[in-house]
């Protein structure tokens, strides 16, 4: 086919193309926010909504209880930051290998998870705290999301659009050999992801803590509403936030390892969100002294189970030869 002349091409049009395009700017959007949320905790700063909603600076917060409430706050704001790094290293992934070779079931994974991540925002109504700089960065990401998703779906061969591209898994689950009993680890890591997610945000929406928090803070809620009676929504959307987020993270992954195989390409995505979403999950846990064993259990029982799925699904195809070679080459000799 012979290819348009520039003349005959237009500006918008061409930038959107399939629309796989607007999709990629929905993944880097959302990976800016996780790192913007990341510094600001790093650096100990509240967004200004943040400040004038409970007219209050984080040094001020910080002057009580041994900053234990504003540490609790940036143990989930960090945690909240590594998940949507980890959806937008994944969507990456699904826009750039099975999206472009038209497989429909990827564009359904974009279509669950973007329902359940953006509609996570709706959680404010459970807990009274409506954050304009979130609902407007929502409301401005949604347009690109959907123009994009209708059309990759239009670009989508047409036997290949339907729902059912999820039914059928890419290959049997054979949980007896090395590479499946890793597939298998992976999938469970999605879908515990998906539990702890739910039970995060439905948490966020009614109680807000669980007993480890409050222990960790040393005060009870209505000490924390005598402090400031706007600090517990503000918190309650944090988590509330965070548990959509999860949520989402496990979808994509657990419908990844239905319907992918595990290229290089995907081990190395996988590689990538694991490490950046329970690393940040779990590492906040350390320097903020937050080390309940039972609040961490679940998180590591999480990550050493996709550590399992990671390396029963590593093999010559899956890293490059080289970084094998020198692993094996780093080690001591007996």
């Amino acid at each position: 086919m012979k290819e348009p002349t520039e003349s005959a091409e237009h500006f918008l049009p061409t930038l959107i193309g399939d629309g796989r395009p607007l999709l990629a700017l929905t993944a880097l959007s959302l990976m800016l926010s996780g790192g913007f949320a990341l510094f600001l905790s790093i650096t100990g700063s509240f967004l200004p909504q943040d400040v004038d909603f409970l007219g209050m600076q984080p040094a001020q917060l910080c002057a009580l209880n041994q900053c234990r409430i504003v540490h609790f706050m940036f143990h989930d704001r960090v945690s909240f930051g590594g998940v949507l790094l980890a959806i937008g290293t994944l969507y990456l992934w699904l826009i750039h290998f099975p999206l472009r070779r038209g497989e429909g079931w990827a564009w359904w994974v974009f279509a669950i998870s973007g329902v359940t991540g953006f509609g996570s925002f709706l959680c404010y109504l459970g807990y009274g705290y409506l954050d304009t700089w979130h609902g407007s960065a929502t409301l401005a990401l949604i347009p690109i999301y959907a123009l994009g998703m209708w059309k990759t779906h239009a670009s989508l061969p047409p036997a290949r659009t339907g729902w059912r591209e999820l039914i059928k898994p890419h290959s049997r689950f054979e949980w007896k050999t090395r590479h499946g009993f890793g597939r298998c680890c992976l999938l469970l890591t999605g879908l515990g992801k998906i539990g702890a997610g739910s039970v995060i945000m439905t948490v966020g929406m009614t109680t807000v803590f669980v007993p480890q928090d409050l222990q960790y803070l040393g005060l009870r809620i209505a000490d924390l509403n005598a402090i400031n009676p706007r600090l517990v929504p503000l918190i309650a959307h944090d988590r509330a936030g965070f548990g959509g987020g999860i949520l989402s993270c496990g979808l994509i992954i657990a419908l990844i390892v239905w319907k992918a195989e595990i290229t290089p390409s995907l081990w190395q995505a996988f590689l990538i969100a694991g490490s950046v979403g329970f690393g940040c999950a779990i590492g906040v846990h350390y320097p903020i002294r937050y080390l309940s064993a039972t609040h961490l259990a679940p998180a590591w029982a999480g990550a050493l189970l996709f550590i399992t799925g990671m390396i029963c699904t590593a093999s010559r195809r899956t890293c490059s030869a080289g970084a094998i070679d020198f692993w094996k080459k780093s080690q001591p000799t007996l």
